[in-house]
């Protein structure tokens, strides 16, 4: 085994263990009226770009045995699957999608366009969705079946069609599936490089 090649790897996997925790903290609920933990993401987006270089420069063929890429890899799709939630929500402040309600489990509250202007809650458990959403693509990415994207937004599609009625829930809903899509592949992206 050559030394360089297992501190290299075993940085590398720290950076990535160290990008689990944040994304974890970045989750983390606050109170409504407080400012949340969504923020750190932004160091887990550079770790991932970092992991995405490392492999595009052939870094990844450099593993001291196969354990290390496996131990990456598992590390990535934690930090997919986990950290798309906060980084959705911060893009979509961004677009100024972050000023709609929030109801008590989750959705966004809208009113009805009835004469009734009577508020209901829609797209609730996007943060469920979105993580089974970000598995289902990475997973389908590691094993070559691209396909599973368009399944997966065919699917997530047609059951929140009924939903989709409000500027502000297709505002949301579109903002978050192709952020959460993008941080997939992304995350996806070094072991995709590496076997292609």
């Amino acid at each position: 085994m050559n030394l360089p090649d297992i501190l290299v790897w075993s940085f590398l996997l720290l950076l990535l263990a160290a990008a689990v925790v944040l994304a974890l903290l970045a989750n983390r609920r606050t109170a409504p009226k407080k400012r949340g933990l969504s923020w750190l993401i932004f160091p887990v987006v550079v770790v991932v770009a970092i992991t995405i270089g490392f492999a595009a420069l052939g870094g990844w063929d450099t593993a001291p045995n196969s354990g290390f890429q496996v131990a990456a890899i598992a590390l990535l799709i934690l930090i997919g699957v986990i950290g798309g939630s906060p980084l959705v929500l911060i893009v979509l402040k961004l677009a100024g999608s972050g000023e709609v309600p929030i109801g008590a489990h989750g959705g966004i509250l809208v009113g009805e366009t009835q004469s009734r202007k009577q508020e209901q809650e829609i797209l609730r458990g996007g943060m469920t969705i979105g993580f089974l959403e970000r598995l289902a693509i990475i997973g389908g990415a590691l094993v070559g079946q691209y396909a599973a994207v368009a399944i997966v937004i065919a699917i997530k599609g047609l059951g929140r069609f009924s939903e989709l009625e409000s500027a502000a829930a297709r505002e949301r809903f579109i903002i978050g599936t192709l952020v959460s899509i993008i941080w997939a592949a992304a995350c996806a992206a070094p072991a995709v490089i590496a076997w292609g």
